[in-house]
């Protein structure tokens, strides 16, 4: 019920993640608003480009529709 092995294995983890979350090489502040602009310009493109395939196909349905 109280086994003492699963307290002693949580401690070799939690150092095994300190010493894994040191290894991070974080990205300085100009290069994340580099990635953030790419990311949110990529998102527009790609909005821009669904809604124009989407009043094609609205077009193309009330077309067949309207046969």
């Amino acid at each position: 019920m109280g086994d003492s092995t699963e307290k002693t294995s949580k401690v070799p983890f939690f150092k095994g993640l300190k010493t894994e979350y040191k290894k991070i090489i974080w990205p300085d502040r100009q290069s994340m608003f580099r990635q953030a602009v790419a990311v949110v310009g990529i998102s527009v493109v790609v909005g821009v480009i669904i809604a124009i395939i989407d009043r094609i196909a609205l077009y193309g349905v009330e077309f067949i529709t309207s046969l």
